[in-house]
């Protein structure tokens, strides 16, 4: 039993250590099958890098070689572009060297024919004018001899027959100038229409019938019933007096609560305007006060107005003056003239002819003085008899103005070929200030139709886009279509534009013609 228990326990040790020994040989054979494919697994992930690094490094190698190619197009691209940018600048300056060359010849050549044909004028008139003696000659010799013959023929003596050659020439030359007759007619027609006009609308400014206008009124209001009765006094007596003291109409039932000045006088209403301001703020109104209140206002007016001369004068560095001339002066600035100030539009006038003259070199002071002085005729009454000209000319040259101004001044209601140059300068100041917008009511309306008028002709041209007119129309700016019209015909349109106003329209001075042609070049950055 003992035996069998030692063979058992035996068996089981040697099957023990037997299948311990089995069992690890078994794991090393495992061990080294695991270790071999995990050595082969890691030699194909080796492999796959190596392979996966190759492709890698072969795709960056073609990305840079395209990277590169493409960089070299753009450059050789840019460059391309930019010569043949540089191609096209050359070009058009080649095109505009020519087209200047081309120009400059042609003018030159237009001059030296017309240069030409000026010498062949001057040869044929010199020779025209040898003929013409010898035809002198002949005809004196043929007249004598005509002469001789009528005598002998017709029993005429010289004087008969020159009666009858003068009388046959008489009826030659009407027949001839009949049409010419006409037309100088039509223009005097015109010209005494305008001058009618002219002297109407002076005559007007001077002297005013007894029918009131908005001109020779001046209305100031009332406070009430009680001063409107100091104002008429016990039966009429004090505003007979105002009336006597100013030389005015004064008119108190026609509007209620008002008293209406009237008189053609601008410095009598402005008297009697601050004469009666002045009563009824006193509140004391009879005729005694009211002769006070008169003589104190006129005084302070006249002073005033001789203020406001040598103001004027002042302003316009002039010196030396009359004081007269200064009063006179001064009184301008309760006149109109159109529906400009008189004084305010002396001033213009005086300042438009000192620029003229310095720029014409000429005596700018003079120019000033008669500016100033061109319309005091205005301001003296119609009492005085003559034309407003001579009357400011005779009242310059009595206080002490030198012949040139009272010239100026006088040539202004003369021809135009009668004018002096300075009498020409206050001349077209004057005119200026007459002609521009406000001067007269009806010229804002023409002022605007003008303008229209010049744009619409502007924009009546094919490529035309928009048309301004600038600088009181002194110039229009046209802006075209740079598809239709190119730079060539840019200029030909400017000088047709200009064609056309000159044709249709009727305008003073000149006006400047420019067209605008707008070129872009737009290139992408990419």
């Amino acid at each position: 039993m003992d035996k069998s228990l030692i063979v058992a326990i035996v068996s089981l040790a040697a099957g023990f250590f037997t299948g311990f020994v089995g069992l690890y040989f078994y794991r090393q054979i495992q061990d080294n099958k695991l270790k071999n494919d995990a050595n082969r697994e890691a030699e194909k992930i080796v492999g796959r890098a190596r392979a996966q690094a190759q492709k890698i490094e072969k795709e960056a190698t073609q990305k840079a070689l395209d990277f590169e190619s493409r960089a070299r197009r753009n450059v050789e691209n840019e460059v391309r572009k930019e010569k043949q940018r540089v191609q096209s600048l050359e070009s058009s300056l080649k095109q505009k060297e020519s087209n200047l060359e081309n120009d400059y010849k042609r003018k030159d050549k237009t001059l030296q024919g017309r240069l030409k044909q000026l010498d062949d004028r001057e040869t044929r008139l010199k020779a025209h004018e040898a003929q013409l003696l010898d035809l002198e000659k002949a005809s004196n010799t043929q007249i004598h001899e005509l002469r001789n013959k009528l005598e002998q023929v017709a029993n005429f003596t010289s004087d008969q027959a020159r009666d009858e050659l003068r009388r046959a020439l008489q009826e030659e030359v009407r027949h001839d100038l009949a049409p010419q007759l006409a037309r100088i007619e039509d223009e005097a027609r015109r010209e005494a229409e305008q001058k009618a006009k002219r002297i109407l609308s002076v005559a007007l400014s001077r002297y005013a019938n007894e029918v009131a206008t908005e001109r020779s009124i001046t209305t100031i209001p009332l406070k009430g019933e009680e001063m409107k009765g100091k104002i008429i006094g016990r039966e009429g007596r004090n505003i007979r007096a105002l009336e006597a003291a100013c030389g005015v109409d004064l008119i108190v039932d026609e509007t209620p609560e008002a008293v209406v000045i009237s008189s053609f006088d601008p410095v009598r209403r402005e008297i009697a305007k601050l004469s009666l301001e002045k009563l009824m703020e006193d509140g004391r109104v009879h005729p005694a006060r009211i002769e006070e209140v008169v003589e104190r206002v006129k005084s302070d007016l006249l002073e005033n107005v001789k203020q406001d001369g040598e103001k004027a004068a002042f302003d316009l560095g002039l010196s030396g003056m009359h004081a007269s001339l200064l009063s006179l002066v001064g009184s301008m600035k309760y006149r109109m003239v159109g529906a400009q100030n008189l004084y305010d539009h002396s001033r213009e006038v005086a300042f438009l002819a000192g620029v003229m003259a310095a720029e014409l070199g000429e005596d700018e002071t003079a120019a000033r003085r008669a500016g100033l002085l061109h319309d005091i005729g205005q301001s003296i009454d119609h009492t005085v008899e003559g034309s407003v000209w001579l009357v400011g000319a005779e009242y310059c040259r009595r206080y002490g103005e030198k012949d040139q101004v009272v010239n100026a001044v006088r040539s202004q209601g003369l021809r135009e070929e009668e004018r002096s140059l300075l009498g020409h300068i206050v001349f077209a100041a004057n005119s200026f200030s007459e002609s521009r917008p406000g001067a007269n009511r009806q010229m804002i309306q023409n002022f605007v139709r003008r303008l229209e008028d010049l744009e619409s002709v502007a924009n009546s041209f094919d490529g035309v886009v928009r048309t301004y007119a600038l600088q009181s129309g002194k110039e229009v700016r046209v802006l075209v279509e740079s598809s239709k019209i190119t730079d060539d015909q840019a200029s030909l349109l400017s000088k047709d534009i200009a064609r056309k106003i000159e044709r249709e329209l009727s305008y003073p001075g000149q006006i400047k013609v420019s067209v605008i042609r707008e070129t872009r070049m737009v290139e992408h950055a990419r």
